[in-house]
């Protein structure tokens, strides 16, 4: 029987989700693709991922691979996929790949982007993608300083969540940035984004780095607060873990693409 080997790109919100991987219970982006698929093969499949993302985060550019079971054009299982998916989970992109591509083992970088609402209201249209900070402005210009001080080789055990089971919490952030824009159709208030890419990323990472450099923006640490931090190599050295809303993959990079 032909077989189909195909590269998904994926959007996602993730509000009310349980994350990327299927789980015992609740909604997970991998089991509603597996179940729309599978729908569409006549037969189970398994969709691997190039990241798993927490509870309540959410995608841009997720890419995972699947096999089907059957000869079918790109065209047909992205239709076929977003008509079985539920409203909050689209396939933007479909792609023929060969037999040997893993969206996990071929991806050599990710692109993350935490977002933050720093003032006194928000809109009730971005309050799911957002952590709302109603307090006096943050010094953007401290926490983008203390960001930098992140880029390189590090063990980040600092920013790892507590309990979490890998070999090594060294890795590479290629980039790093803090910026910001106002909106002014939401009244008074900016939007703040912490923009990393690196090599990979440990559990609750990028949410730790933006609890600990709201504090920095908050005035209540200097920006060369980080290298204590980095060094400690204590989850307990670090600011709060932030909220899951705000966090967007935003693509994954390798040999396939750079989205």
């Amino acid at each position: 029987m032909p077989e189909t080997h195909l590269k998904l790109t994926v959007a996602y919100d993730g509000t009310g989700l349980v994350g990327w991987q299927r789980q015992a219970s609740g909604v997970s982006v991998q089991g509603v693709l597996e179940d729309a698929l599978a729908s569409l093969a006549g037969a189970p499949v398994t969709v691997s991922g190039a990241g798993r993302t927490d509870a309540g985060v959410h995608a841009l550019g997720q890419v995972a691979s699947v096999t089907l079971p059957r000869d079918l054009t790109t065209d047909v299982v992205r239709r076929a996929a977003n008509m079985r998916l539920p409203p909050s989970v689209r396939v933007v992109d479909v792609e023929r790949v060969d037999a040997q591509f893993h969206a996990r083992f071929r991806s050599s970088a990710k692109r993350y982007r935490y977002r933050i609402w720093n003032g006194e209201v928000v809109s009730p249209f971005d309050r799911p993608f957002v952590w709302h900070i109603p307090s006096r402005p943050l010094d953007v210009d401290a926490m983008h300083a203390a960001v930098q001080r992140m880029v390189g080789t590090h063990d980040f055990a600092s920013f790892q969540g507590v309990g979490t089971d890998v070999e090594t919490s060294v890795r590479t952030l290629f980039s790093a940035s803090v910026t910001t824009e106002p909106v002014p159709a939401v009244g008074s208030g900016r939007l703040v984004s912490l923009d990393v890419r690196g090599d990979g990323f440990l559990r609750h990472m990028v949410r730790t780095m933006a609890g600990t450099l709201v504090d920095v923006g908050r005035g209540r640490r200097a920006p060369e607060w980080i290298d204590e931090v980095l060094a400690a190599r204590s989850r307990a050295s670090a600011g709060r873990t932030a909220p899951p809303e705000g966090l967007f993959l935003v693509a994954g990079e390798g040999e396939y693409a750079d989205l």
